[in-house]
C-alpha cells in the first residue's frame, strides 16, 4: 500500500481507527506538517488530520517567501530576525530546489519609509543577524545603479536603493513535501478529515473525525493532541473550554497576479506604498505577483474574498513605484486572499503585531500553537515536539531522541546545493525541448517537484495529447498517486500552482485532467459534472472575484 496515494484512502482510515498514536495533530498546514515531520523522525507514532486539503488555508496564501523579516528590525524584534534568518538557510539546505535564492531590491524614495543611512545600517544588521555570507551580503546603490538594475522605477522620486538576499518558495509545495517526508518516517496523514470534537477521559485522549468523502465518522486515539489549525486554533480552544488569556487576531492578506509583459520587472522588489506600508512585487515564470494587504478580518474563515478595494490598493501602490506599467484591474489575471493568525496585542495596529509564535497548554492536556511565520515552521515543530516528548516521558515512560530535522532533506530535494539544482534544471530543459515544451517549464518543474520531475516526464509519455496537456495529465496522475490529491482543485491550486501562476493555461487542459481524476477515482458522470463545476467556480473566483464589486460601482 502506498500511504500517499488517494487510491488507498480507506486503508489509511483503517489504520487511523485501529491504532493508538503517540501524537494526533489537528491541521495540515505548514505548522502541522513541521510538527509531524519532527515527531515522526524522532520515532513517535504520528497521525495528522486536515479538514480540507493540505495547505488549503494560510499555507497556500502567503507571499511565498522564506525571508528573514527585514520589517521586524523596525520593530526591534532582533531575536525574531536572528531566528528566521538562520532558519531560512536551514530550509534552503533541506530543499534547495524549492527554496531558491532571490535578490531583492529595496528602492529608496523621497519621503519613503527608509532613508539611506537607516537602510544601510538595517541591511548590514540584517546580514549579521542572519549570518549572510559572500555575494549575498547587502549592497547600497545610488540612483543610477538602482535604475540600471530596475529601469521601471519611478525616476523622479528615486534616491537609490538597497540590494539584499531573500529566498522564494511555493508555500503549498513546501507543506506537501514536508508531509510526504513525514510519511517516509511512518506518519499517517489524511486530508478531508474534519475533526468534529475532542475525546476525553479526564483529559483529551483523541479526536472524533468525519471523512468528508464517505461520510464515515470515526475516532482517532492519541496520548497527546496538538491543535495546529491556524486561523481555526481559537475555535478548537473554545470547544475545549480553554479559550482564555491570549487570543488570535486575524489579518487578511491579498495578492494579485499580472502577466509578466504588463509588469516586466527584472527582479523582485520590496517597495513603499503611499500609506507607508511595504509591498512585494515578484517575477515568477510567466507572471509577476504583487502583495500584500494587511487588514483586520472577522468574516467567514472558509470564504475569504478578494475585494475591488484590495486590488486597487495594490495596483495604486505598484503604479506609484512603477509608473510606466499603468496597471488596471483588467490586467489582473488571478488573485488570492489568506489569513494571518496573529497573537492579539492591545493597543497595536495590525502591521505592528508580532509574528512570533506562542504555545498554549490547556488543563485537559490539549496543546495549541498559533502565530509564527512560514520561515520558522521547522523551529515551531521542534518546540512543540519537545513539549510532547517531555510529556510522553513523564506520563508514559517513553523516550525519544532530540530533533534532527535540520539534517533531513525534503522529498524531491536530494540536491547538495543550488549549483546541483541548476545543473539538473539545465539537463531537464534539454529534455523538455525534445518534448516541445517551453524552456520556462524546466524552472517550473524543478521548483515544484525537484528530482520527482523524472517520474512526471516518464508518465507524460503515456498520454497522447499535445505536450502541454500531456504534462498536465502526468502531473495530475502524480498528484493523485503520490500526493493524496482528491479534487482537481487540489492539483490546479496546491500541487501545481496553476490556479495562480498559469490561470489561462487551465482551460486548454481542463477536460483531459478531469478525465485523469475520473479514471483514477472511478467517478460516475454526475460526479464528473459536479467536479467540473467546482473547478470552474474556483477559476472564476480567482480571476474575477473583485469584478462583482466593480459591477456594484458601475
Amino acid at each position: 500500500m502506498n500511504p500517499l496515494s488517494s487510491i488507498h484512502r480507506f486503508e489509511t482510515i483503517a489504520r487511523l481507527k485501529s491504532e493508538i498514536f503517540d501524537l494526533v495533530i489537528i491541521g495540515g498546514g505548514i505548522t502541522g506538517a513541521g510538527i509531524a515531520l519532527d515527531a515522526a523522525s524522532r520515532g513517535m507514532k504520528v497521525a495528522l488530520l486536515e479538514k480540507q486539503d493540505f495547505a488549503s488555508g494560510t499555507s497556500s496564501k502567503s507571499t511565498k517567501l522564506i525571508h528573514g523579516g527585514l520589517r521586524y528590525l523596525k520593530q526591534l524584534e532582533l531575536g525574531l530576525v536572528r531566528e528566521v534568518g538562520s532558519e531560512r538557510a536551514i530550509v534552503h539546505r533541506m530543499a534547495p530546489h524549492l527554496v531558491v535564492g532571490e535578490k531583492m531590491l529595496l528602492p529608496l524614495i523621497k519621503g519613503g519609509t527608509y532613508g539611506a543611512l537607516s537602510t544601510s545600517f538595517g541591511l548590514w544588521l540584517y546580514d549579521v543577524l542572519a549570518n549572510v555570507q559572500g555575494e549575498d551580503r547587502r549592497k547600497m546603490l545610488d540612483k543610477q545603479e538602482a535604475l540600471d538594475i530596475e529601469p521601471m522605477l519611478a525616476k523622479e522620486a528615486l534616491l537609490g536603493g538597497g540590494y539584499y538576499a531573500e529566498y522564494r518558495t511555493d508555500d503549498a509545495r513546501l507543506t506537501v513535501e514536508t508531509l510526504k517526508t513525514a510519511v517516509q518516517f511512518s506518519a499517517t496523514v489524511l486530508n478531508y478529515a474534519q475533526v468534529e470534537n475532542m475525546l476525553y477521559k479526564n483529559r483529551v485522549i483523541g479526536v472524533r473525525c468525519n471523512d468528508l468523502y464517505s461520510g464515515e465518522v470515526f475516532d482517532v486515539e492519541g496520548l497527546c493532541v496538538v491543535n495546529a489549525a491556524g486561523p481555526w486554533v481559537d475555535h478548537l480552544r473554545q470547544s475545549d473550554n480553554s479559550r482564555y488569556g491570549k487570543r488570535l487576531f486575524l489579518s487578511k492578506g491579498v495578492h494579485i497576479v499580472v502577466p509578466r509583459e504588463r509588469l516586466p520587472i527584472r527582479q523582485a522588489a520590496y517597495f513603499d506604498a503611499p500609506d507607508g506600508r511595504m509591498i512585494f512585487a515578484i517575477p515568477r515564470h510567466r507572471v509577476t505577483y504583487i502583495g500584500t494587504t494587511d487588514t483586520p478580518y472577522e468574516g467567514n474563515l472558509d470564504q475569504i474574498s478578494v475585494l475591488r478595494e484590495d486590488v486597487e490598493y495594490l495596483l495604486d501602490a505598484t503604479n506609484n513605484m512603477f509608473p510606466k506599467a499603468e496597471l488596471s484591474v483588467h490586467d489582473v489575471e488571478s488573485s488570492w486572499a489568506g489569513l494571518r493568525p496573529l497573537i492579539y496585542e492591545e493597543g497595536k495596529s495590525v502591521s505592528e503585531m508580532s509574528r512570533k509564535d506562542e504555545v498554549f497548554c490547556s488543563p485537559t492536556g490539549l496543546i495549541s500553537i498559533a502565530g509564527g511565520k512560514l520561515t520558522g515552521f521547522r523551529k515551531m515543530g521542534e518546540k512543540v515536539v519537545n513539549l510532547v516528548a517531555d510529556r510522553l516521558k513523564a506520563e508514559h515512560g517513553k523516550n525519544f531522541m532530540i530533533s534532527f530535522t535540520d539534517k533531513i532533506p525534503l522529498r524531491g530535494g536530494y540536491f547538495r546545493n543550488a549549483a546541483e539544482v541548476n545543473r539538473y534544471r539545465h539537463e531537464l530543459a534539454g529534455r523538455l525541448d525534445v518534448l516541445q515544451l517551453p524552456a520556462w517549464r524546466a524552472d517550473y518543474l524543478v521548483a515544484n517537484y525537484g528530482r520527482q520531475s523524472d517520474a512526471i516526464l516518464e508518465q507524460m509519455l503515456t498520454y497522447l495529447h499535445v505536450p502541454e496537456t500531456s504534462l498536465a495529465c502526468a502531473e495530475a496522475w502524480f498528484a493523485i498517486h503520490q500526493e493524496m490529491a482528491l479534487e482537481p482543485l487540489d492539483f490546479f491550486e496546491r500541487r501545481s500552482g496553476r490556479l495562480y501562476f498559469d490561470l489561462p493555461g487551465i482551460a486548454p487542459v481542463q477536460e483531459a485532467v478531469l478525465a485523469v481524476f475520473a479514471q483514477a477515482l472511478q467517478w460516475d458522470s454526475a460526479t464528473l459534472r459536479k467536479k467540473r463545476q467546482n473547478l470552474e467556480e474556483a477559476v472564476f473566483e480567482a480571476s474575477c472575484a473583485f469584478l462583482s464589486v466593480k459591477a456594484e460601482v458601475v
